[in-house]
């Protein structure tokens, strides 16, 4: 499987198309726009979310409710286009008619990065779609992608961890549960006082002119031992989640399960012990790897974390040059939020949804949904008379 998306944060509309989706999927529509709208939810989210209520339009690919096996394409229509049409126009305008054009880059962004690789002097031309509003569609593609994998039983779930120097507590819960709490919380978190804190920081970077970042945690259920490989370097699954979390907006960095705690742990405190009865088959007494062995999914759940940085578009913009007079600026301000690190969770999850269901449908590969359920269910046997 594999998918393509293309649109501008303020053009007319954001649109995917997935390839190898197999037939006979059933597309629940709601649900794909329940994930776009989990998107658009959280404490320190900007005036955007006030405008836009994302709704995916499928456009191919689906009739009748299921999937045909043909392409899937999906577009989402920007309703804040109304207000940009002259400025994002396909159309040619005259030299020296470029509206809102954007000069001063800002510090951390694509924009200056991006102009002179492009050869651009509008960095707008830059900035439009190195916006995290392209997350949207890869939110949708990988709804569609966890409809596949629901047919088989595997679940998300996603957690805030931290944001700015407030660090929720956790503990262990059945991820249905784990929805749940955390569907209710302005900042996704399970932890009522982390929760009140989180949003007071959100409120005082606000103030500041300031963002703030954080860490969030995505939570794989039910999927089976054997999914990615240990045979070459871009088969491993880990490594290919790991590379498509750090591919969204402000990712820096990515672990499984202990992840950067084990280097100060002995291999005796690391290392998962592997148990074997008749009721679950062989399994392990921790989840100290998040999941995986070898670049392969072992049985167990997989726990990935991601750290954001703080958005880098500041009400108090930092020191940038003038790309036109190369004199020092402040850098030119577009309209941001101040937090969106649980917004940024639920991205993740979808993220690492479509992953998954690329690796399951590579070792069960069909071209619909029954030949993959026999696939599946002749590999179960395998594993459990191993």
């Amino acid at each position: 499987m594999r998918y393509l998306t293309a649109g501008e944060t303020h053009g007319p509309q954001l649109t995917a198309i997935i390839e190898g989706m197999p037939s006979n999927v059933s597309i629940d529509f709601e649900a794909v726009n329940q994930q776009l709208a989990r998107r658009q939810k959280g404490h320190g989210r900007g005036r955007r979310m006030l405008i836009e209520q994302d709704t995916a339009n499928i456009v191919g690919g689906v009739r009748h409710g299921q999937t045909t096996g043909a392409p899937i394409a999906l577009e989402v229509i920007n309703k804040d286009f109304k207000s940009w049409t002259a400025i994002m126009s396909v159309e040619p305008i005259e030299d020296g008619e470029a509206k809102r054009r954007v000069h001063r880059p800002r510090p951390g962004h694509a924009d200056l990065t991006g102009g002179i690789k492009y050869n651009q002097k509008d960095l707008r031309n830059i900035l439009e779609r190195s916006s995290a509003r392209e997350t949207t569609m890869r939110v949708a593609v990988g709804a569609i992608a966890r409809q596949l994998l629901a047919e088989f039983g595997i679940k998300l779930a996603c957690q805030v961890i931290r944001i700015g120097d407030v660090v929720a507590g956790r503990e262990a819960m059945p991820i249905d549960q784990l929805i749940e709490i955390t569907e209710e919380s302005p900042v996704r978190v399970t932890d009522k006082e982390a929760e009140a804190a989180m949003i007071s920081a959100i409120d005082a970077a606000k103030s500041a002119g300031d963002t703030l970042g954080g860490i969030v945690e995505v939570i794989v259920e039910g999927v089976p031992a054997g999914l990615g490989s240990h045979v070459q370097w871009d088969r491993k699954l880990d490594g290919r989640i790991a590379q498509a979390v750090v591919s969204i907006q402000a990712f820096k960095g990515v672990e499984f399960g202990l992840g950067f705690e084990m280097a100060q742990r002995p291999g005796s405190k690391v290392h998962d012990p592997i148990l074997y009865t008749e009721e679950r088959g062989y399994h392990r007494a921790s989840n100290n790897a998040g999941g995986f062995e070898g670049g392969m999914t072992n049985g167990e759940p997989i726990i990935v974390r991601g750290v954001m940085k703080p958005i880098s578009t500041l009400y108090k913009p930092l020191p940038s040059v003038d790309i036109d007079t190369k004199e020092p600026f402040t850098a030119q301000v577009e309209r941001s939020d101040t937090c969106a690190v649980p917004a940024a969770a639920v991205i993740m999850e979808n993220v690492i949804a479509w992953e998954v269901a690329q690796a399951f449908m590579e070792k069960f590969g069909g071209d619909s949904l029954e030949e993959i359920r026999s696939n599946y269910e002749q590999y179960l046997n395998h594993v459990e008379g191993y």
